[in-house]
């Protein structure tokens, strides 16, 4: 698979980046950011359809596996937070596991996941996943270039797995450009409402460009099977990503209006209630 994607670091030439900065040029639409107004307007609308996406998991016990991958600052936690925001946290399950215990480390690898892994009537969003093997681990040096050869020959089975239990199962890949990406992440220092998002590691993955480059392509090359594709969404507008990956998400869910009944709201009885005269303790109304 060929990744099209924005030019890379300058100050470190790379053929493999090299290639994809030269057909980026040629690849990618030229279009503005797209407005605020128009955002709020159809993510208004596609909430509406993942509302009625999440009524049918439930009323017909579907079970849905979202995993979502990309570069650091790639925009992974605007868009669960956009495909959330409407939606029950009891059906859509964000997970977002911390580093791996030293029990955990001694396990098979892919084992602390599947736990996580939706039951009827769910759907399961996983930001970042398994694939920390292929990625950050494999860059950063927390496995053996043999333990990441073992992972992605072996993963390919392990969803094979899933997909057999009843899983539907989608792959995305949040692909920013290097610009942007220092962008955001200059941004994650000067703003004190983001500098939680800011860690040691993305400091040390930063200069790595190339390398991560190397191992997304790797992982492509080893686990985008026909039953279990990577979806790429460019993320430079992070607005346009959002829209895209969730309109893409609704048409890959089949799903239809699950039946209701028609609710109305009960008469109740008021005006014979006393009120307390215990001291309640209200807040200060400082707006």
């Amino acid at each position: 698979m060929q990744l099209k994607h924005r030019p890379t670091d300058k100050q470190e030439h790379d053929p493999v980046t090299d290639r994809d900065e030269a057909k980026a040029k040629d690849a990618e639409p030229s279009k503005g950011r797209l407005k605020q107004s128009q955002y709020d307007k159809e993510l208004e609308r596609l909430h509406v359809e993942l509302v009625k996406l999440q009524q049918w998991v439930v009323h017909k016990g579907l079970k849905v596996c979202i995993v979502f991958e990309g570069r650091d600052g790639a925009g992974k936690g605007g868009t669960i937070k956009a495909i959330t925001e409407r939606v029950s946290p009891r059906v859509f399950r964000v997970v977002a596991l911390p580093a791996p215990t030293e029990r955990e480390k001694s396990q098979m690898y892919v084992q602390r996941y599947l736990p996580h892994l939706p039951a009827a009537g769910e759907v399961v969003i996983f930001d970042r996943s398994w694939y920390n093997r292929a990625g950050v681990e494999r860059v950063m040096g927390f496995c053996t270039e043999e333990m990441a050869q073992e992972f992605l020959r072996g993963v390919p089975l392990v969803e094979r797995a899933i997909l057999d239990s009843g899983v539907i199962l989608l792959k995305y890949w949040l692909e920013v450009g290097h610009e942007e990406q220092t962008r955001r992440l200059e941004a994650r220092i000067h703003d004190p409402r983001k500098v939680w998002k800011l860690s040691p590691m993305d400091i040390k993955s930063y200069s790595r460009w190339n390398d991560y480059s190397r191992a997304r392509d790797d992982m492509f090359a080893a686990t985008d099977t026909e039953f279990a594709p990577w979806h790429v969404a460019r993320s430079d507008d992070k607005r346009r990503a959002r829209l895209n990956i969730i309109s893409h998400l609704l048409s890959k869910v089949p799903y239809r209006e699950a039946p209701r009944e028609k609710v109305k709201l009960p008469k109740r009885k008021i005006n014979d209630h006393r009120e307390s005269t215990h001291p309640v303790r209200y807040i200060e109304e400082k707006y």
